[in-house]
């Protein structure tokens, strides 16, 4: 019993996002219709909460993991992911950790392991497995609320990416921080080109199956005050909120609007759904929806205008994306299957 693959694409001036795709006829990057000898672009390929799941991952540039590599950061968790991820063909790799990734937050793991784990996880072996010399040779790059720096090839150009693992607080799990706690630690954070965050800014594909908003204030302030402004902001955390959002700023690092998005399962306005619920004429409806479609396609093709790309990777399926119906089946999604692949980003230089 086979399901239909669907393709889902976001296109704009130097930005297209591949966010439903059949992996068997995905094209590389050199051989998309926008890529030209006189036009580089990166592909960058991104992940997030795997929970030691492996999966296959298209080919790109750049491997972007935004954390919850495991499920409780046992040494054996991070050497079965390690190993899946030292032999994946990018030449770049950079993860950050995630919640669940308990001993990386180490402080506060020396204090409470015995919550977790029978015996003291080897924060040393760990450690080893994401910095040591043969993560280095697998080009694995590990952040910890740091800035990294790099090009894909001689001459190319150099991006600039700051990650860090720290997520509103959640029944005290590992790099939790109180809501007095986050104005003074996002203010911390680099204006970096691309940024890794383990949570979902508030408002943008951060909508919880209970229907809760469950991103970050203030890492949506400094978005919207133009203090932050990334190509790419990559995240997770909230499974059932997989998806990505192109973002056209009104203002060039300036500040605007707080973006506003969730995925096609938990609905942003503009969707059937809120009209349904209000009472609007549904055919005046969709003839709006079909102009503003039409304006997002024209600002979108314009390559002055400044934009963000918001994507939430989550692989390990959860919420109405989970299940998918084949007949008179329902099938459970696989970690990395449809709604919740990996995400390419292909970026213009």
């Amino acid at each position: 019993m086979t399901t239909s693959v669907e393709t889902i694409v976001i296109r704009s001036a130097d930005a297209v996002v591949h966010l439903e795709y059949d992996p068997a006829t995905l094209l590389p990057l050199d051989r998309m219709e926008y890529c030209s000898e006189d036009e580089q672009w990166t592909r960058f390929v991104c992940v997030s909460d795997t929970h030691g799941n492996a999966f296959p991952i298209p080919d790109g540039d750049v491997l972007l993991h935004s954390g919850d590599l495991t499920d409780y950061g046992t040494l054996e968790e991070f050497t079965t992911i390690m190993e899946w991820l030292y032999e994946l063909p990018h030449k770049t790799k950079i993860i950050i950790a995630g919640n669940h990734d308990l001993t990386l937050h180490r402080d506060w793991y020396e204090d409470c392991w015995e919550r977790w784990h029978d015996n003291k996880e080897d924060y040393d072996k760990i450690m080893e497995l994401l910095t040591g010399d043969r993560a280095k040779q697998a080009g694995i790059v590990y952040l910890q609320n740091e800035t990294f720096t790099f090009s894909v090839a001689p001459g190319r150009r150099s991006w600039t990416v700051y990650g860090s693992p720290w997520s509103p607080y959640f029944y005290d799990w590992a790099f939790n921080y109180r809501r007095t706690e986050a104005e003074p630690l996002i203010a911390s954070f680099s204006s970096t080109d691309i940024l890794l965050t383990h949570a979902p800014p508030a408002g943008i594909l951060d909508c919880t199956d209970g229907r809760d908003f469950a991103g970050c204030k203030a890492v949506s302030s400094h978005l919207a005050s133009g203090r932050l402004r990334p190509r790419l902001h990559l995240f997770g955390h909230i499974h059932e909120s997989h998806g990505a959002y192109v973002h056209n700023w009104e203002n060039r690092d300036q500040k605007c609007k707080i973006p506003q998005a969730q995925n096609k399962f938990y609905g942003s306005e503009g969707d059937d759904l809120f009209y349904e619920v209000d009472g609007s004429d549904y055919n005046e409806v969709q003839q709006e929806l079909q102009l503003q479609k039409e304006l997002l396609e024209a600002k979108n093709a314009d390559p002055s205008v400044q934009r963000s790309v918001f994507v939430n990777a989550a692989n390990q399926p959860a919420g109405l994306g989970r299940w998918l119906e084949v007949g008179d089946d329902d099938i459970e999604v696989p970690p990395g299957g449809q709604n919740f692949r990996p995400v390419i980003v292909d970026l213009k230089e």
